[in-house]
């Protein structure tokens, strides 16, 4: 069984046979996305295995099976391996090391090269501005001198980002006079880094789309977002753009999805740039993985991003994206959890609950998705 594992995950995944109800989706990462993507398998019919360090995680208790070890754990992981179909991840930090040992076993989805580019800063920029997208301007940082040298290039203010490892706003100063250059090097504790020019953004938009085995792919309705702390408060659908900016939008995460021949659901976060009458795109990032700004597909949407992705990885064809409802997804942040009654009492409201048992200040316990009485007719 491992050879012929083996023998699928080298070859062209275009030619890779769908798997059948009853076969076994691997996810690395106990959190919980890897909770929705576990529900979502289970409704195709598909069996789940969670990989995660945890004593207890969101997405074990929804799963057939769970393995708690260390992601850097090679026997482990082989074993893991040897007992799915397929694995992939609900988090972008998977050490490369562990992503190598399990591509040599099992199929990984989304592939290595995905995972390695969205993990540094300075990859990730120069891989989009090669496929002739726009992001901010930006120098790479390794030193205090680089620090100075891009400031004076690029001006204040700007945001100082650590190449790896930041989310919600994590490893990231905002550099608002020259002056503060040591200072703002000190917070990241001299970690190699980017400088980006600072965007001044009309809004804050996303994309969720995905790319199946053979090619084909397919991208929701563009979501605007707002963050608060630096952490995703609210999703709306849809944004408030033109047609073409939105069709546009759609059309350079499907690019970008392309370049990286990816298989799986993919997230793409844009600012909203005012010219005179017209608005221009420009993307802050990616994450190859299922996101929190689609969270709403799961209640407007026949087809989830969380089962878009499991059809992707699984080789099946992917689902309509159309949405039959306008919707508004709210994050609930820690204490904000606590109510889940009131959310519960509200009309066209789902509640989702992560099943966390500690609500702490940042931690994202759950969401709300309220619902419009509209509908949207599928293209």
């Amino acid at each position: 069984m491992r050879l012929q594992k083996h023998q699928i995950a080298m070859a062209d995944l275009s030619s890779a046979e769908p798997l059948p109800p009853g076969s076994t989706i691997g996810i690395l990462g106990g959190g919980q996305l890897g909770r929705m993507l576990a529900l979502a398998a289970a409704e195709l019919g598909l069996r789940v295995h969670i990989y995660a360090p945890e004593e207890t995680s969101p997405a074990a208790e929804v799963a057939g099976n769970a393995t708690r070890a260390a992601y850097e754990d090679e026997a482990a992981l082989i074993a893991f391996a040897d007992a799915v179909d397929v694995v992939t991840y609900e988090f972008e930090n998977v050490p490369g090391e562990t992503a190598r040992i399990l591509s040599e076993h099992a199929p990984v989805r989304p592939g290595p090269k995905a995972l390695a580019i969205s993990q540094d800063r300075l990859d990730e920029k120069n891989f989009l501005n090669g496929l002739g997208i726009a992001t901010a301007p930006f120098a790479q940082v390794d030193t205090l001198d680089d620090l100075i040298s891009a400031l004076a290039k690029l001006g204040t203010p700007a945001v100082l980002k650590t190449r790896r490892f930041g989310y919600d706003g994590k490893g990231q100063v905002k550099i608002d006079d020259p002056s503060e250059a040591a200072a703002a090097f000190d917070a990241i504790a001299g970690a190699p880094a980017i400088l980006e020019g600072f965007m001044p953004f009309e809004k804050e938009v996303s994309v969720i789309a995905a790319r199946a085995l053979d090619g084909t792919s397919a991208a929701y309705d563009v979501g605007e977002n707002v963050h608060r702390d630096h952490i995703l408060h609210t999703t709306t659908i849809p944004a408030a753009l033109d047609a073409s900016v939105a069709e546009e939008a759609r059309t350079i995460a499907a690019r970008i999805a392309h370049g990286l021949d990816y298989v799986g659901v993919i997230g793409v976060e844009f600012f909203v740039l005012t010219n005179g009458d017209k608005r221009q795109l420009c993307v802050n990032e990616f994450a190859p993985r299922v996101h929190n700004s689609g969270h709403w597909t799961s209640d407007a949407c026949t087809v989830s991003q969380f089962e878009q992705h499991i059809r992707a990885i699984a080789g099946w064809p992917l689902g309509n994206p159309s949405r039959h409802s306008d919707a508004v997804m709210t994050n609930l942040i820690g204490a904000e959890a606590d109510e889940w009654i009131t959310h519960a009492s509200m009309p066209h409201c789902a509640v989702h609950l992560y099943g966390k048992r500690e609500a702490r200040p940042g931690r994202k316990m759950g969401h709300v998705t309220k619902l419009n009485s509209g509908f949207t007719k599928p293209e």
